[in-house]
């Protein structure tokens, strides 16, 4: 995932310390879960298999380098390795598209619709200069597993069949079906996995529940207005749109050049979409949705800003669009991301390219942001090819009839105590969940991790690093979830205490 802290999708949170607490009773049902739950305590020999297997994975360099480039060898590698130390999961396991892996967990009551968990094992390229340790090693310092992968999102991956592996040995009979799908090529586009794997599913029939994938985390020490850690689960993605723009002109000598050459006709243009950004969606999707449920929560005085949009919120909007980060919230983002053009020093250049990423934002469409990027430009000279394009996925619901949210609140509320702050919010990276979007109405993006503002840029980049603590908690976090699922879906009145 593209640097994983852009899907926490704070918005206007980072800007004005936006916050609710979630009071929902949660689902009903617990009655019909296992009469015998097993609890979540491990020995300490289970607690050092975990973090083992967790290096052990870590030392594979499962690197996607490019779409169709990436180390076969290692990707094959990890699946082996994932045979020999999770063994009881192998229960139903498929591969896919040669390195993507699909478990199926049958459970005993087929009247419950599935679900599935959804992960991947590559990991972006990792240059060992400026690592504290080589970024391969898997290496424990001070209470923390070094290396690349550790947070995206082998952690997860690895999380999810440790959790089962536990459940497995201990007996567990789950009630309602679920898959695993392990995606090899998410980092570069997810085709030939989570695609694969989605393709695979729906020839077969299968209809989802609910999807868990990455993308949210606990958020802690983000808002300085903050003072305790909160939950924000993604139920949402941006869309994109990538545009190569062309300008085609007879070369020539640079002794004579024209008035304009190909190269000043481009960067003209280029510079407007830069000027110009796309609307302020401010008060449009999930964004709106999370202010609407927490504005009565804000500390005053933002509370009474929150409560007043009608008045304020020209204010809030202009507000959020001073940081890169709530500004990507709030609007489809434009980003020039390559240019090519140029032969020689003395020759006019016959074609000049460039490449623009649109992140389209869940108001609007591919199409829209074409058509405004071709007014907005405004030169017949300049070409507009779309080299690929996908809308933003939709909005997936957060109330008290979500089972997948509520799942994720109630675990979370088991397993983080401390944690009493769960909102929705909207992802502005890509992830493999858009390929399900055709399983499932219900596709929400956590992490039950604690991210801190020092850990931002250890994505895809330098020292990426899990605590050991906070990893056993994640296989905890898993090891409830799965139980949990098997409830009946009883919802109940959302509550708000006021």
């Amino acid at each position: 995932m593209a640097r994983p802290y852009v899907c926490t999708a704070m918005a206007a949170l980072l800007l004005l310390g936006v916050a609710a607490v979630s009071t929902s009773k949660g689902l009903k049902g617990k009655e019909h879960q296992r009469a015998s739950r097993i609890p979540s305590q491990f020995s300490q020999e289970e607690r050092v298999t975990m973090k083992e297997t967790l290096k052990g994975a870590i030392q594979i360099p499962t690197v996607s380098f490019n779409p169709g480039e990436f180390n076969r060898t290692a990707l094959a590698e990890f699946g082996e390795y994932m045979y020999k130390v999770f063994r009881t999961s192998f229960i139903q396991h498929e591969v896919v598209g040669e390195y993507s892996h699909l478990f199926t967990i049958q459970g005993s009551d087929p009247r419950l619709l599935p679900y599935m968990l959804v992960s991947h094992i590559d990991v972006v390229p990792a240059p060992d200069q400026g690592w504290e340790v080589p970024p391969f090693s898997g290496l424990e310092r001070d209470g923390f597993i070094y290396g690349r992968g550790t947070l995206d999102n082998k952690n997860a991956a690895m999380a999810i069949l440790q959790a089962l592996e536990l459940l497995l040995i201990r007996n567990y009979i789950p009630r309602r079906s679920f898959y695993i799908a392990l995606g090899h090529d998410e980092e570069v586009s997810g085709a030939g996995g989570a695609q694969k794997i989605s393709a695979l599913l729906q020839a077969r029939g299968v209809q989802l529940t609910f999807i868990v994938d990455e993308g949210g985390f606990i958020l802690d020490d983000l808002i300085p207005s903050i003072k305790k850690p909160f939950a924000m689960v993604s139920v949402s993605e941006k869309g994109a749109l990538n545009l190569m723009l062309q300008v085609n002109m007879t070369p020539g000598h640079s002794a004579a050049p024209p008035k304009e050459t190909s190269i000043g006709i481009l960067a003209a243009a280029v510079s407007r979409l830069e000027q110009t950004p796309m609307p302020n969606m401010f008060g449009s999707g999930p964004l709106a949705m999370t202010l609407q449920q927490l504005a009565s929560e804000f500390p005053f005085p933002t509370n009474i800003v929150m409560n007043n949009l009608w008045l304020f919120g020209p204010f809030v909007s202009r507000s959020l669009e001073r940081s890169p980060l709530t500004n990507a919230v709030v609007r489809t983002t434009t980003a020039v991301t390559v240019f090519h053009a140029g032969v020689k020093d003395n020759v006019i250049p016959p074609v000049a390219q460039a490449t623009v990423n649109f992140r389209i934002h869940p108001a609007q469409t591919c199409q829209e942001v074409l058509k405004l990027a071709k007014n907005i430009v405004a030169d017949d000279r300049v070409q507009f090819h779309v080299l690929d394009a996908f809308d933003p996925l939709p909005v997936s619901p957060s109330d008290d009839q979500a089972l997948g949210y509520q799942l994720i609140r109630q675990t979370l509320q088991s397993v983080f105590p401390e944690v009493n702050i769960i909102v929705p919010g909207i992802c502005i990276g890509i992830t493999d969940s858009r390929y399900y979007s055709n399983l499932t109405t219900g596709i929400y993006r956590f992490n039950p991790i604690y991210l801190q503002p020092q850990d931002l840029h250890s994505f895809h980049g330098i020292n990426e690093k899990i605590s050991v603590q906070g990893y056993e908690t994640q296989v905890k976090f898993m090891f409830e979830f799965l139980q949990n699922a098997d409830a009946d879906q009883k919802p109940v009145p959302h509550l708000h205490e006021l």
